[in-house]
């Protein structure tokens, strides 16, 4: 089966805003998936469980979210967006879908490996769960 998953990345504006730089340029040059749709956010205490499933419904294979470490900017901006992350998890595995179509980094500021390599691991983990349950691409 040819797929390359749809996958959304909801990430905290200040753990992104080097990755971000030159319109995104830096992550190309550094081989971040191009299938990987990234939407940045003052904080990511401001995602809603309904905001994550959401992405699912409107196509997502596979979502993740990247907030600040224990150091969040904005407190404990990331420790609630951790919480309704494992709310979705509980969501998904109770309707019998992987929980691991969502997953929560948190990372430290500014452009560092980390960032990359979590999209490098979405992108593979999304890749051997095949298409969203939730939609019906055609091939």
């Amino acid at each position: 089966m040819n797929f390359t998953p749809d996958i959304r990345l909801f990430t905290c504006h200040y753990a992104s805003q080097q990755s971000c730089a030159e319109g995104g340029k830096v992550l190309r040059d550094l081989n971040f998936p191009s299938n990987i749709t990234l939407t940045r956010l003052l904080c990511t205490g401001k995602l809603e469980e309904k905001d994550l499933l959401k992405a699912f419904e409107d196509g997502a294979d596979g979502v993740y979210v990247v907030g600040c470490p224990a150091s969040c900017h904005n407190v404990k901006g990331s420790q609630r967006a951790s919480k309704r992350v494992a709310s979705v998890r509980k969501a998904l595995a109770e309707m019998g879908v992987e929980e691991d179509r969502i997953r929560m980094y948190h990372l430290e500021r500014g452009l560092h490996p980390e960032f990359i390599t979590a999209a490098e691991e979405m992108n593979t983990l999304i890749s051997k769960l095949g298409p969203s349950p939730f939609c019906h691409k055609a091939a």
